[in-house]
């Protein structure tokens, strides 16, 4: 799939250039991915609008990639499921086999990798 097509939802989304959500979003940007950073707290992250809400996320998006650990996740599981990603990627610190097992009833695809290290060797 042509990046430009690809749309990358990054859960956990940070202005701080040091996070690596936020070097994500960077590394997205650059290879020509859509992107919409989500965050409950912040109005733009790297010039992008960033969806303050689950529901807010403009659909379909290819790749929902997470940034926050399972303790945030698991409360949001079924509007997460409802965003219905073609593919989840847990990044590390963020795997929970409660979303994990929700997302495999679902036929969600999802895999335990980290996004930089996908996006640098042409994985992602």
């Amino acid at each position: 799939m042509d990046p430009a097509q690809h749309h990358v939802a990054v859960l956990g989304a940070s202005p701080k250039p040091t996070r690596y959500a936020n070097q994500a979003v960077r590394l997205l940007l650059e290879q020509g991915y859509r992107v919409t950073p989500i965050h409950p707290r912040f109005q733009q992250i790297e010039g992008l609008p960033v969806a303050n809400r689950l529901d807010a996320i403009p659909s379909p998006v290819h790749t929902l990639t997470l940034y926050v650990g399972p303790e945030r996740l698991e409360p949001q599981i079924p509007e997460l499921l409802k965003l219905a990603p073609g593919r989840v990627i847990f990044n590390p610190g963020t795997e929970s086999r409660a979303f994990q097992a929700a997302l495999d009833a679902a036929g969600i695809a999802w895999l335990e990798a980290c996004t930089l290290v996908m996006l640098r060797t042409g994985q992602f």
